[in-house]
């Protein structure tokens, strides 16, 4: 498959550069440099945005998309994947913890609630969006005690930063959760199914 375009994913997320790693994916990476704050703040101050789950949604998919975009103009050539996770509770949007007391206080906030992760992905050639995916996940998280968010903070450590929700379902973040209605590589990070079905579709997978 020489003739196939080259894969840069535009992202520096381990855990999605794992799941195209594990799907046998050929890709390089090359994560977008983005100051994502400036487009958050747009679109939840845009009435237009807003929705059943505040600006989540939107702003799932636009990051996706700039993402892709960025990377794309300067390897015009490539086919260039730009993924986004927003987390919400209701309408409000959640970014990524700072550090371990707000992941913590995270946790405690969202015991025994239902909320959504928003998943976008997106495909860009030539500097512009040639396709993009939005995939909602709805997890509702179980009445842990306080002693057992203290000993998965401790056995999770640091890694849980990186997560937007605070959690890895990929490991002991499972013990979490009563009830999770989603697609388990969205949940991580990226949807996975249909960036694949596009990629065959565009001859970059076989078919």
């Amino acid at each position: 498959m020489s003739d196939t375009p080259t894969l840069i994913l535009a992202s520096g997320s381990a855990v999605r550069a794992n799941l195209l790693n594990g799907a046998r994916i050929p890709f390089e990476k090359k994560p977008a440099d983005l100051d994502e704050s400036i487009l958050k703040r747009e679109l939840e101050n845009d009435p237009t945005a807003q929705g059943e789950h505040g600006a989540g949604p939107a702003i799932a998919v636009a990051l996706a998309k700039a993402k892709a975009e960025l990377v794309s103009r300067e390897s015009p050539d490539a086919l260039v994947i730009g993924a986004d996770q927003v987390m919400t509770l209701g309408t409000t949007c959640y970014d990524k913890p700072k550090d371990m007391a707000e992941a913590k206080a995270r946790l405690r906030d969202f015991r025994g609630k239902p909320h959504v992760l928003h998943g976008g992905v997106a495909l860009a050639r030539g500097g512009e969006t040639i396709w993009h995916h939005y995939q909602p996940s709805h997890l509702t998280m179980r009445e842990f005690s306080d002693a057992f968010l203290d000993h998965y903070l401790e056995e999770a450590g640091e890694a849980v930063l990186s997560s937007v929700g605070a959690y890895q379902l990929e490991s002991i973040g499972a013990q979490l959760f009563d009830r999770i209605d989603g697609d388990y590589f969205a949940i991580l990070g990226l949807p996975l199914l249909p960036l694949m079905a596009e990629l065959r579709r565009l001859g970059a997978l076989r078919d």
